[in-house]
């Protein structure tokens, strides 16, 4: 299996803490040496950057540790293969413009039949069933919705029904955005974290390092994270039900649907 890590927050944020305990999972605390990779929002488009060597030795990996690339969405991929080989086009996240804009999906887990599924508009480069289950999401919500709905509950609700419909398939846990929302559904095991004001602080269970959020985020501050597995002790992770899908926008939940 793999491990998702995802963020919603409601101002510009560094990811490099979090990215810390995840890199150490690819390969050195976790099995996930198969490929790794992160996009990063910037308004409507994303920087993504992707690597099939593991996360613990990639110089790639490194770079993005050190370097604050500030964001209210990210969504990061560590690769456990079960199908499709290692190389760098199955690596995730994976990538489709839909409204003028990037939509982003990473999923853990194994889904058997999807490749059945009709495709129109949008086709895998890879030869993983996750790449193949986001064309199908895409082309669903695309012959759905020809332009972005008026009532956002719309889209919530039609990506929740296509996750249950997909899920029937196997393990479909899975982080989505279209730029604006931070879209979660969890199949096996996913928790979140939000942290705002009053700050305190956690340590990363794979590294050990501290961080007193006190010193880094101002009053009106929010952000949330969603992982496969918490990232931290001495914060209060809210683990989510198989089924449970949860939509964020700026640090928020604006969208829950239970089992």
């Amino acid at each position: 299996m793999c491990e998702l890590l995802g963020m919603s927050a409601n101002v510009p944020t560094d990811f490099c803490f979090n990215f810390s305990g995840l890199k150490e999972r690819g390969g050195k605390t976790g099995p996930h040496r198969d490929g790794w990779g992160i996009s990063l929002y910037d308004g409507r488009a994303c920087r993504s950057f992707h690597d099939p060597e593991p996360s613990t030795t990639s110089e790639i990996a490194d770079l993005i540790e050190r370097h604050a690339i500030r964001s209210r969405i990210v969504i990061s991929h560590i690769r456990q293969a079960n199908r499709g080989k290692v190389c760098l086009e199955n690596t995730h996240p994976f990538i489709r413009e839909l409204w003028g804009s990037s939509w982003t999906f990473a999923h853990n887990g194994q889904l058997k039949g999807i490749k059945k599924k009709t495709l129109r508009f949008y086709h895998p480069v890879g030869t993983t069933d996750s790449e193949y289950a986001f064309c199908y999401m895409m082309d669903k919500i695309r012959r759905r919705f020809p332009k972005p709905p008026e009532k956002q509950k719309e889209l919530c609700c039609y990506i929740n029904r296509l996750a249950r419909e997909i899920s029937k398939l196997g393990v479909f846990s899975f982080l989505l955005s279209d730029s604006r929302h931070l879209f979660a559904y969890c199949s096996n095991q996913m928790s979140w974290v939000t942290r705002q004001y009053p700050f305190g602080e956690a340590r990363l269970i794979d590294t050990g390092e501290i961080m007193n959020f006190r010193e880094k985020f101002s009053p009106k501050d929010k952000v949330t994270l969603i992982a496969s597995y918490p990232l931290t002790e001495k914060e209060n992770w809210q683990s989510m039900k198989s089924g449970d899908f949860v939509v964020f926008k700026n640090g928020r939940s604006i969208y829950t649907a239970l089992a």
